[in-house]
């Protein structure tokens, strides 16, 4: 290897690194952020909003009652369940059996689709 492929693979390394050292100090941070704002007083009071007018959308266009409650806990459920897995992201922690964070959204995507097909 020459001097010059060796000295340019070394500056590849050391910039990986000072891009890696940014993206693990941001992304935490930007992460706690978008969970701060999610789970505020204010966000609480805008999702029971959405909710009813949700609910209240379904009942205006004829869908039965049974029905409009089970599409509307659906609905809530997705709010939590992106809540969770952000959590967990926030934590570094990993999903069910040492699923990582990606596999558990797939599924969670995947349940919310087979549900609302029902």
């Amino acid at each position: 290897m020459k001097v010059s492929e060796e000295k340019e693979k070394k500056e590849d390394a050391e910039e990986l690194r000072e891009v890696l050292s940014v993206v693990s100090q941001q992304v935490p941070g930007l992460i706690k952020g978008i969970i701060a704002s999610v789970f505020s007083e204010q966000a609480g009071a805008d999702m029971g909003k959405a909710v009813g007018a949700f609910y209240k959308g379904l009942k205006d266009a004829g869908i039965p009652d049974e029905t409009a409650l089970k599409m509307t806990e659906n609905y809530i459920s997705t709010f939590t369940s992106m809540g969770d897995v952000m959590k967990m992201a926030v934590s570094g922690q990993k999903g069910k059996e040492g699923e990582d964070i990606s596999k558990v959204v797939k599924e969670k995507v995947i349940k919310e689709i087979e549900k609302e097909k029902e």
